[in-house]
């Protein structure tokens, strides 16, 4: 059959969206309706889903004891803590429930979620690593969401195989003894730095690349010894760091100032970040092929509208899935789903839809923390004929229903809007949240007014900083939340000679969430005197960087 490409309405946003013909095709492969919302609209109700960071404490409803998770204690769910959740003394199959073919599919499948047993937390092979989220094989890591193969890793988020770093970023690997760095690989003892490759000893630099000892510079490659993008000799470059008492939160607070003029006024923005990629568009995205409007990503093959996800190919429309994934579809938080569409948090799973915390199991279609099943449909078992037989009647209910083809809606969603990603990529007020029939907590975590020092009084440097301060409660500058300085933090300050930070965990995330760009794109010129070349970039026209090509990039900083 040919397709060709069609204009719709976005029925959530209301705005034309375009289905290319490759799409259709893949929507058939994977027999699938055409969605009715746009991709954009899509990756929210999907953000709608994902409570990364917001944590509660709430007791384990079968064992008792209180645990770490990111279902509030108001929300009328079962939740059980991992070691209960994998353990034997429970049964998933005895919530299974008969299919109404009189009601929605949604609406039992909303009324199944209240009463089977939920994951505290997405954490895997965690020692002494309870507060992190979406994570596995972390050791002595601390508020952290998105990490693996971490060590010593505190306040930070989406960092691989790193070890002893502190509040930083989208780390893709190989990170030791960093400080405030974002989208960066391959670094040693950095600080305050964005976009660093195969560095060591950079201090407040952008867009650098195998560099060494570089301070408050950008556009460097293979440089030593460069200070504000001026080349000195090793003890040139030495005299002037020494001007600087980097153990003061003064003048840390300076040189951030001057660090982010820096990016924004004297620096060469590359209109997208793009790394060995053939025939792909999107930003943030490495060792990918034929992969179109892909953000954070890498090692993708045939992919489309695929955000932050690792190691897929043949899939569409996914938020934090990967490791070996094919043919997925409108998923998140999913790792190895083969053939699998309208997930979320599953593991390990092939030939399942619209499943819930579900791992290592095929062919399911409405289930909810199903561990190693199969021929399961709302939890209830069935022979494989039945099954099948079932299924296929279950989706042409929800085809007349106007269900099936899209991701669970948020006013069915386990977590609010205002605990989720959404609050950050796609904010919206407490009003516009409840008019859409959404969720929105009220009782979000923080504690205020218990503080025991001001902010004013705080140490201006490390060294004056006693051991005493870990009885002490601090005051966010920002939001006013009360937070503290834990002992594998203060011991992180004292060696790297860094102040008490006066921002709580949740505002040092901000900061740098607001450093990073957009997940979509612009229509944009480049801006080097002469250059008529154009281009999609995740630079917005409004914004003030300097945006070059590809081509007028290289000409300038290689």
């Amino acid at each position: 059959m040919e397709y060709k490409e069609e204009k719709r309405i976005c029925q959530n946003c209301k705005q034309t969206f375009v289905i290319e013909p490759e799409d259709f095709k893949f929507y058939e492969k994977i027999k699938v309706p055409p969605p009715t919302w746009c991709s954009e609209c899509r990756q929210q109700r999907r953000y709608a889903w994902r409570n990364e960071r917001t944590l509660y404490r709430r007791n384990c409803d079968l064992c008792g004891k209180s645990t770490v998770t990111i279902y509030s204690p108001n929300k009328n769910l079962k939740v059980y803590c991992l070691k209960c959740w994998w353990g034997d003394n429970w049964d998933p199959n005895i919530f299974g429930r008969d299919f109404d073919f009189s009601r929605t599919f949604f609406e039992q499948y909303h009324e199944l979620q209240k009463n089977v047993p939920r994951m505290a937390l997405l954490s895997k092979n965690a020692i002494n690593s309870d507060y992190t989220n979406h994570s596995g094989d972390n050791k002595n890591t601390y508020l952290s969401f998105c990490c693996f193969e971490t060590e010593d890793v505190l306040y930070s988020t989406w960092v691989m195989k790193s070890r002893n770093s502190l509040d930083c970023s989208y780390i893709y690997d190989s990170g030791e003894k960093i400080y405030e760095c974002i989208n960066s690989r391959k670094i040693y003892h950095c600080q305050n730095s964005f976009l660093l490759e195969s560095c060591i000893d950079c201090f407040y630099c952008y867009d650098c690349h195998g560099c060494n000892n570089c301070f408050l510079s950008s556009n460097l490659r293979n440089k030593n010894y460069v200070f504000k993008n001026q080349q000195y000799s090793r003890d040139g470059y030495f005299s002037k760091i020494k001007k600087y008492n980097l153990s003061s939160y003064m003048v840390r607070k300076a040189l951030e100032k001057e660090f982010l003029s820096l990016i924004e006024n004297n620096s060469i923005h590359r209109y997208i970040i793009s790394e060995r990629n053939i025939n792909c568009t999107g930003n943030l995205l490495f060792n990918s092929k034929n992969s179109k409007n892909c953000f954070d990503s890498e090692f993708l093959e045939d992919t489309k509208n695929i955000y932050a996800s690792l190691k897929l190919k043949s899939s569409m429309d996914l938020y934090h899935v990967g490791w070996g994934a094919e043919l997925s579809y409108e998923n998140h938080g999913c790792r190895s789903p083969y053939n699998s569409s309208f997930c979320h948090l599953c593991y390990d799973n092939r030939d399942i839809t619209y499943c819930d915390s579900c791992q290592n199991c095929q062919d399911l279609f409405g289930c909810i923390s199903i561990k190693k099943g199969e021929y399961m449909i709302l939890n209830k078992k069935y022979n494989k004929e039945e099954y099948f037989q079932l299924k296929e009647k279950i989706i042409e209910h929800m085809k007349h229903t106007g269900e099936y083809g899209e991701f669970f809606p948020p006013s069915i969603a386990p977590v609010c809007y205002n605990e989720t990603q959404g609050a950050y990529y796609m904010p919206m007020t407490r009003e516009e949240v409840l008019v859409r029939g959404w969720l929105w907590e009220d009782k979000v975590p923080g504690i205020f007014g218990k503080e025991t020092i001001q902010p004013e009084r705080l140490p201006d440097i490390i060294e004056e900083v006693k051991d005493n301060i870990f009885s002490e409660i601090l005051k966010c500058l920002d939001c006013g939340k009360n937070y503290n300085i834990v002992p594998n933090e203060l011991v992180f300050y004292r060696t790297e000679k860094i102040p008490l930070p006066h921002l709580c965990p949740s505002c040092r995330y901000k900061k740098r969430f607001n450093l990073q760009l957009p997940r979509k794109l612009w229509h944009r010129k480049c801006m080097k005197e002469g250059c008529e070349n154009e281009f999609e970039t995740s630079y917005a026209p409004n914004r003030p960087e300097i945006v070059y090509c590809e081509k007028c990039y290289q000409q300038e900083v290689y």
